[in-house]
């Protein structure tokens, strides 16, 4: 099965150097990986450095700031500069006549759209009018929605997160970044699997909503060394996942995120 991680970081500056993030690919038979510019930076120069040193391993998700007139045409450079995809939150609106205009100019570049926020933000009924607006643009859904355990235990038990309703339009993905995102920490710390069971079942609602073809795996790495590190984001999914199909499980481990970062 080939691996490709569709959300991690590297920076000069914040985070890790590329060569950091290469060694952890390396050890964990991870292929393949798509860089998702870290928030608030708009210099995508290493990124684009990088996919030039490893034309072979690597993609880059941009970040621009959507505020100013002139950003179509900057994603139309950054593209052209080799870019396959753009990070735009929930709620952005560009300036103008046309508020939808950035997703347009993503959509008419054939680019993925790897959108992060909050609960709130992928539940408003303004996020799904991105969706209808293009409706041939892959948009993805970071950090499984940012839901948590609590999401769906206890008093919540049952209910189903309004983000898992986004799956209504084709043209919507999801990404999962291994359990320590959104399961509760035993404490202390037990071995060899660190988490309170019954596990949330998040991913089991995310698979019955988006299904294999729609979900992919991402590390966020390196901030997932703070939770269960890399190798554990990848060996739990794949663990919690492995009543799946091998064709579902390549899907969701690379087939999907190859697809939309163009690596295929």
């Amino acid at each position: 099965m080939r691996i490709v991680d569709s959300h991690c970081h590297a920076a000069r500056g914040w985070y890790e150097p590329i060569e950091v993030l290469l060694s952890q690919m390396d050890r964990n038979g991870v292929e393949l990986a798509a860089l998702i510019q870290i928030n608030g930076q708009a210099d995508n120069s290493y990124q684009a450095e990088c996919v030039q040193r490893y034309p072979d391993r690597l993609r880059s998700v941009v970040l621009i700031d959507a505020s100013k007139l002139d950003a179509p045409v900057e994603l139309e450079r950054l593209v052209a500069e080799g870019a396959t995809g753009v990070r735009l939150p929930p709620g952005t609106r560009s300036p103008g006549d046309d508020p939808f205009a950035i997703w347009r100019k993503a959509e008419a570049l054939g680019i993925t759209v790897s959108s992060g926020g909050s609960r709130e933000g992928f539940a408003d009924p303004a996020f799904a009018e991105v969706f209808e607006a293009c409706p041939t643009l892959p948009i993805v859904i970071e950090h499984l929605g940012s839901l948590k355990w609590t999401d769906v235990t206890g008093a919540n038990s049952g209910q189903r997160p309004p983000v898992f309703d986004l799956a209504r339009f084709p043209n919507a993905y999801i990404k999962i970044h291994g359990l320590g995102e959104f399961s509760e920490r035993a404490l202390p710390v037990r071995e060899p699997f660190p988490f309170v069971e019954p596990n949330a079942p998040l991913l089991d609602l995310a698979y019955e909503a988006f299904g294999a073809a729609r979900i992919m795996w991402g590390s966020d790495y390196p901030p997932v060394s703070m939770r269960e590190g890399y190798g554990n984001a990848l060996r739990f999914t794949m663990e919690r996942l492995a009543d799946k199909s091998e064709d579902e499980r390549a899907l969701m481990f690379g087939g999907v995120a190859a697809r939309l970062f163009r690596f295929d």
